[in-house]
């Protein structure tokens, strides 16, 4: 499978992309299929978008393979879809693995902002030379990846000399699904750019579960796009 996007939204003359990028593995080769929990999860997000942004199309980053692997396979994958897209502006917002694939092909000229959602982001990861906006999010119950890792990250960038937001949700973990009215108002203000507060009400994960459900259905796959 060549690396591309599937188009939930494409408006007519639209210039801006916002690109979705899910989570994956360490290491694997295996497809990562339509209707894998990593990228499910991202679907709220596509509904955000299109109300944040009207006018832009919104997708989800398809990777060939579900692994990040030794080769930063969907950062390259990210890259060579960047390279061809035929957007002029593209709002990169991912999720662990995608975290980590949005982050590192973030400087691409192509790119109007990142933002990473629980974010795998090891010790000694590469610095990027990101343009801002740059956000970060991450629960501090994550035990897949670490907040801890994310805000040393976001540090070293400041350090640069790139401005960075940095927001941590108490409580919450890396399936995003206790605090999603929070993960959702963080996207708007990430496409926004702007600051509202930050909701503290909590949810079950089976209303998290529905959420995604109800996007996935509202918003399905209506044009594809893959990298020659």
């Amino acid at each position: 499978m060549r690396p591309g996007v599937d188009l939930v939204r494409h408006p007519r003359g639209a210039t801006e992309l916002v690109l979705l990028a899910h989570g994956g593995q360490e290491h694997s080769h295996a497809d990562p299929d339509l209707w894998r929990p990593a990228l499910l999860r991202m679907w709220p997000f596509a509904v955000v978008a299109r109300r944040a942004l009207p006018a832009a199309a919104v997708g989800f980053m398809r990777y060939r393979y579900r692994g990040w692997n030794d080769t930063a396979d969907p950062a390259t994958d990210l890259r060579a879809v960047l390279d061809e897209l035929p957007y002029e502006r593209v709002h990169l917002i991912g999720h662990s693995m995608g975290g980590r694939a949005v982050v590192a092909a973030g400087d691409h000229p192509r790119v109007a902002g990142v933002l990473g959602l629980a974010p795998w982001l090891p010790a000694g990861e590469p610095l990027t030379a990101l343009k801002p906006p740059v956000t970060f999010v991450h629960g501090t119950a994550d035990t897949v990846t670490d907040p801890r890792t994310t805000v040393a990250y976001a540090k070293r960038l400041q350090a640069a000399g790139t401005p960075v937001t940095t927001h941590l949700l108490p409580g919450d973990g890396h399936a995003m699904l206790q605090r999603t009215a929070a993960w959702d108002s963080l996207v708007a203000d990430f496409l926004t750019a702007t600051e509202s507060a930050v909701p503290e009400r909590t949810n079950s994960m089976a209303a998290g579960v529905r959420e995604i459900a109800s996007a996935r259905f509202r918003m399905p796959v209506r044009e594809r796009f893959r990298v020659s």
